[in-house]
């Protein structure tokens, strides 16, 4: 069954019209339609859309498990955990996605990313993850993002000094991750590497967003 299908069936479950669904699940009702006919594909709104409508979101989003989930099942005192229902699915895409990330109707295109992951972290507007690259984030002392971490990069947060962020300079066409400085009246991108050297952000620079997390993955 196609997640179109599985959106379609959910919905019959909780008797939600596609408005109704959307409102519950904080999105549009295009957003929902678009999904139905398979316009679109799954987005970070899959547990959203799969708690508005009482079902399991690993049922919805990748067809594993039963649709909704048992707890309450008779002679058992064991219950069956469903997935946090705080947990957000977000795309990993690449870091020349990342530079030309603009925004748009649909902020997922159609094959941006065939992998996902989970974050407790709700954002604010369209979000997605990055794999770092490099040492220049590595520092011998505070703050360090050492090469292979992922970052969860929010397209709406407010970009203000101080905050690490992911930036598109004119003459690349891959974003690049720093820290945002000002000093002088002037800002700047700033490497936690001072091995690195430290970039002026000026009017031909973008900020395509602000980094909210960053966790170590660990490769055997």
């Amino acid at each position: 069954m196609e997640f179109k299908d599985r959106l379609k069936a959910a919905r019959r479950h909780a008797d939600l019209r596609q408005g109704e669904l959307a409102e519950k699940a904080g999105l549009t009702q295009t957003s929902i339609s678009d999904l139905e006919r398979g316009k679109s594909k799954a987005t970070a709104h899959v547990v959203k859309i799969a708690d508005a409508c009482g079902v399991s979101a690993i049922w919805l989003s990748d067809n594993v498990g039963p649709m909704v989930v048992d707890s309450k099942k008779e002679g058992s005192n064991v219950s069956l955990a469903a997935q946090n229902p705080q947990s957000f699915r977000y795309p990993v895409i690449s870091w020349v996605s990342a530079g030309s990330w603009a925004e748009a109707v649909e902020p997922y295109p159609v094959g941006i990313s065939d992998r996902y992951e989970f974050s407790e972290y709700n954002s604010k507007g369209p979000a997605f993850w990055l794999e770092v690259k490099g040492d220049s984030m590595t520092s011998p002392v505070g703050t360090s993002i050492a090469q292979g971490s992922l970052i969860l990069v929010d397209t709406e947060v407010e970009a203000t000094p101080g905050k690490l962020v992911v930036a598109k300079l004119p003459d690349s066409n891959e974003a690049t991750f720093k820290k945002l400085v000002s000093d002088g009246g002037r800002l700047y991108l700033k490497p936690l590497n001072p091995g690195y050297p430290t970039e002026i952000f000026d009017e031909n620079c973008r900020i395509v967003g602000v980094v909210v997390q960053a966790t170590q993955k660990f490769h055997y």
